[in-house]
């Protein structure tokens, strides 16, 4: 079957602003053992989303969940589930499915974090990581598998015992992401291999129309779809802004902003892996610490630049959407757009690694005479005119001789580490997202790096 089909009756939640403060998670229905956990990991109150999901989860209904970034999705889901787990423990109780490998990690922490005290069990099924080390906690019986959908397809199909016949929760996060159509086959297999009775939960911060197509065995008729934000929306506490620059310039520009906003963290995002390794390696030559974060990087690599970036090791950190998705990293006081997304919707999501969980934040768009269509449209998406970052021009330029001496010794580095290393996409050929293996031919001699986005 299609994994898309229309459905037709899907019940509306009340979209009203619960105002009450003093609503705990035990008025919500959560149990007293997860309010004492919660409570020790310092959630004071439920935010909107659990407000409104966590009872109709609670009460079996599939539920389709619309809110902005840093809202608290993951704890949504999470608490439905370790409750039910309670009632009825098991292995393989639960599986939760992201598009990217950082997402999947982070959030197998926060189900432990939430379900120590039953001393919870998860493993987690990304590429990038040995399969055989995989393979092995499976065999552990956990209670929740988080992961991409390429390599839980893999598992599926080439772990011997490992199968869903047991599951009584589906999650999709990121949910807009994981129905596009290159994971299609994908998640048909894993559905496919789920029970039918069972309940689905889907979370985003942006839907998109094959959030309603969805097959009917993967939502169930009484699916309530509960929206606490419009469809793209940021969050009140982010302050946006635009800075329109000549593109020959857009490097020096950075570099200013960055001398501005001194100790700070900050992500900067680009469109490709290559861009990404370019900017940064551009910063570090003018004494900034910076660290890159993309796709074509090996797991292991990765996992190196996100932690020391969330521990201040570095506090720049240059990365492609593969960090715009989800990840929780509380400290982050700037988002600049070097390069504006294609997709517009990916605006709402890199914007929101700062200003998360109430805090304030600031998002600067860098717009060069190449991008003004693609800012005119996350206007409109957002559906909000930014206004101008400000900066002294004359202060600019007296660095661009600086900044030109740094790119041409980055791009110097850049030559000479493509000629001493092989191609780095030797894990398995990942996609940028981490989704899992993708049958590709390596091409013999070509050393030159494929960009991503």
């Amino acid at each position: 079957m299609p994994l898309y089909m229309e459905i037709s009756n899907m019940d509306e939640a009340p979209i009203q602003e619960v105002t009450d403060e003093n609503v705990t998670f035990k008025d919500l229905g959560v149990c007293d053992e997860l309010c004492l956990s919660v409570e020790r990991l310092n959630y004071r109150h439920p935010t909107q989303i659990q407000k409104e999901s966590i009872p109709y989860a609670l009460k079996g209904n599939d539920i389709i969940g619309l809110a902005v970034t840093g809202s608290g999705k993951t704890a949504s889901f999470a608490l439905p589930i370790l409750q039910k787990l309670l009632d009825n423990p098991q292995s393989f109780f639960a599986i939760v499915l992201t598009p990217t490998r950082e997402l999947a990690i982070q959030i197998s922490e926060q189900f432990e974090a939430i379900g120590a005290f039953i001393h919870l069990k998860t493993a987690v099924l990304v590429g990038g990581l040995d399969l055989m080390q995989q393979a092995l906690s499976l065999s552990k019986k956990p209670h929740v598998i988080i992961g991409t959908p390429g390599r839980v397809a893999d598992h599926l199909q080439n772990t011997k015992g490992f199968n869903l016949n047991q599951v009584k929760f589906l999650v999709l996060d990121e949910a807009d992401r994981l129905l596009n159509m290159d994971f299609e086959k994908e998640i048909n297999l894993i559905v496919g291999a789920l029970p039918a009775e069972r309940s689905t939960f889907l979370f985003s911060a942006t839907m998109t129309n094959k959030v309603q197509k969805l097959q009917r065995a993967c939502l169930k008729r009484d699916a309530v779809r509960v929206q606490v934000s419009d469809k793209y929306q940021t969050v009140d506490t982010l302050t946006q802004e635009y800075l329109f620059v000549p593109a020959q310039y857009k490097d020096t520009y950075l570099y200013a902003i960055l001398n501005q906003f001194m100790g700070n963290s900050v992500i900067i995002f680009t469109d490709t892996s290559a861009s990404a390794s370019k900017v940064s390696t551009i910063l570090t030559k003018l004494g900034l610490k910076a660290i890159a974060l993309f796709g074509k990087l090996s797991q292991d690599k990765r996992l190196e630049a996100l932690n020391k970036f969330k521990a201040k090791g570095r506090n720049i950190l240059v990365a492609t959407d593969v960090a715009s998705r989800g990840l929780d990293i509380p400290s982050v006081d700037l988002v600049i757009n070097y390069d504006i997304p294609q997709q517009s919707k990916n605006y709402i999501h890199r914007v929101g690694r700062t200003a998360r969980a109430g805090r304030s934040g600031r998002a600067i768009s860098i717009v060069t005479q190449y991008d003004v269509q693609l800012f005119q449209r996350v206007e409109s998406i957002i559906n909000k005119k930014l206004s101008e970052f400000k900066i002294d021009q004359d202060s600019v330029l007296v660095n661009h001789e600086k900044v030109l001496s740094a790119q041409r010794e980055a791009l110097q580095d850049i030559k000479e580490q493509q000629h001493n290393n092989e191609d780095p996409e030797d894990e398995e050929n990942q996609d940028e997202d981490g989704s899992g293996p993708k049958i590709r031919k390596k091409k013999k001699f070509n050393k030159r790096p494929v960009k991503r986005h």
